[in-house]
């Protein structure tokens, strides 16, 4: 006998047609049947040994976050309820061009203190890899949702060349290639590149160029942080679309947003730059999360010059003063490169996370509140803080549009992630909320998107760009990566006040035909495993 049969539930199946009311089976990790309008149709009902009263629930396909900072969150914490709770069932990790593999023990040192605002010190993880390959192999060991890993080309360039703003030598360039072809053999689905971080914006177009070459003949994508979001940030998408196209790769444009004052209202001109780049034939996809504020380290703000040589190198600039008169002078005046060309607002900078809870004090507060609780101006404290809390503070940046944040959900190669930081005490809300929050908000509350095109962007969208030929769709012989969510209720428990608050509405999450989340709950069950990419024959 079958081991589960979903009943009368209303499926919607990711491919964006209409829904349909059916029975679906699951048996061994595996959709195997699927009767539409059993029950009005009379006929024989299928049998399992367990049977799930769907009524009024939706029924779908796991949601895929496009972009996740979960590369160690999914090692530390079995339960990652964060994610599970929101219908997540895979998530693509490796993001922003810096993670922990392929590494050596210099590198991942130097890593590891880079983006510890991201993902925490690693003090509590046993860091028993150094390959891709090697890393992949210990997601599989258990892990709460499934995972994908694209390579990180800043961590590739820190292990290959350092953290030096210079031009790779033809034998530094041959190592990279070489390190990136091993990583796609090894399993990885694409390379990432963090474009406003160290080392990997050191990169010049043709060696990120002959990287993307390595990629696309395993079959992957380019999913790049282009080098600024703020002033020129319509030249580097086109940047990124001209570097891909002669590299011919696929492209995935990371948190694609159009934030800052320069860019209110002009997100039609980027949609209207990737129509015009699709209708050539390019093969382009984006992700968003549903909200204005961005999320980031404070460090992240700095120019790129005063990151140059890594996190202690970073560390002695900030404490001579003559130099940290410069880097102020930078971000005040001129405007960073690190803060995308714009000049920072200290008032849009709130301190979301601290490495030492003796700083807990600035969590919650921007910048220039703690400055004037303080009585000094905004960069004495940003300074003091960066310099107390070694470069691990993380922030949320508010600068994004709501017009250019639902215009750009709208498109047709639109898909979700949530750019989701667990780091701090106060994270962003997106970490917790922000698949119910596109299925809530965006869908019921303000029907920018129908429900079934909003599932599509969330499920069958993100598997095609994984080239993931049995996921993302409700499907006979697909895999039972499922979610059960009650479309009248769903909704993002997490705000900006309260980011940890799971959200509501989504009963049921199952991985590989297994219930992670069931009665609301999560269960002790640990389904995930790496999902690997798979070259072309």
């Amino acid at each position: 006998m079958e081991e589960l049969v979903i009943r009368d539930a209303d499926v919607v199946d990711g491919s964006g047609a209409p829904s349909y009311r059916a029975d679906v089976v699951v048996h061994g990790g595996r959709i195997v049947g699927i009767v539409k309008e059993a029950a009005a149709a009379g006929c024989q009902r299928p049998k399992a040994r367990r049977e799930l009263d769907a009524e009024g629930l939706v029924l779908s396909p796991g949601f895929v976050d496009m972009h996740a900072h979960s590369d160690l969150a999914l090692l530390r914490d079995p339960d990652h309820s964060a994610k599970a709770a929101q219908g997540v069932t895979l998530e693509v990790i490796g993001q922003d061009g810096l993670s922990y593999a392929p590494v050596d023990d210099r590198t991942l040192g130097e890593v590891r203190r880079a983006i510890a605002g991201w993902n925490g010190s690693g003090d509590d993880i046993d860091f028993d890899w150094r390959s891709v390959g090697e890393y992949l192999d210990r997601l599989d060991r258990g892990i709460a949702v499934n995972a994908a890993y694209l390579i990180p080309q800043g961590t590739v360039r820190a292990l290959a060349v350092g953290w030096e703003d210079r031009k790779a030598t033809p034998e530094e360039l041959d190592r990279m290639r070489q390190l990136v072809a091993e990583g796609m053999e090894q399993g990885a689905v694409g390379m990432s590149s963090g474009l406003t971080y160290t080392p990997g914006m050191y990169a010049q177009d043709a060696e990120l160029t002959e990287l993307c070459r390595v990629v696309a003949s395993y079959g992957g994508y380019y999913c790049p942080h282009h080098r600024s979001y703020g002033a020129g940030a319509l030249e580097a998408y086109r940047e990124m679309v001209a570097l891909t196209r002669e590299a011919d790769c696929s492209l995935h444009l990371a948190h694609a947003t159009m934030n800052f004052g320069v860019n209110k209202g002009r997100a039609p001109e980027l949609l209207s730059l990737l129509d015009e780049a699709l209708a050539a034939g390019a093969d382009i996809s984006l992700d968003t999360y549903p909200y204005t504020p961005g999320c980031t380290t404070l460090a992240a703000m700095l120019p790129s010059w005063a990151n140059e040589g890594g996190p202690e190198a970073a560390l002695e600039r900030l404490a001579d003063e003559e130099t940290a008169e410069r880097i102020r002078h930078d971000l005040e005046v001129t405007g960073s490169d690190g803060c995308h060309g714009v000049p920072i607002e200290w008032d849009t900078i709130e301190i979301s996370g601290v490495g030492d809870p003796a700083l807990a004090e600035f969590v919650g507060r921007t910048v220039k509140e703690s400055a004037d609780v303080r009585g000094e101006a905004p960069w004495v404290t940003a300074r003091g803080l960066l310099l107390a809390d070694r470069l691990a503070p993380t922030i949320l940046q508010h600068v994004g549009h709501e017009e250019n944040v639902r215009a750009i959900m709208r498109h047709r190669v639109h898909t979700g992630g949530s750019d989701g930081i667990l780091q701090g005490a106060k994270p962003h809300p997106r970490a917790y909320g922000t698949f119910p929050h596109y299925l809530g908000h965006y869908v019921r509350e303000l029907g920018v998107l129908s429900l079934e095109e909003c599932v599509a962007h969330l499920t069958s969208r993100p598997a095609a760009r994984l080239r993931l030929p049995d996921r993302g769709l409700v499907r006979e012989g697909y895999v039972a990566d499922l979610v059960l969510f009650d479309p009248a209720t769903v909704a993002a428990g997490s705000s900006f006040a309260e980011p940890r608050v799971r959200p509501t509405g989504i009963p049921y999450v199952l991985v590989d035909g297994r219930f992670v989340i069931e009665d609301g709950r999560r269960t002790d069950v640990l389904a995930g495993r790496a999902v690997r990419g798979t070259p072309p024959t």
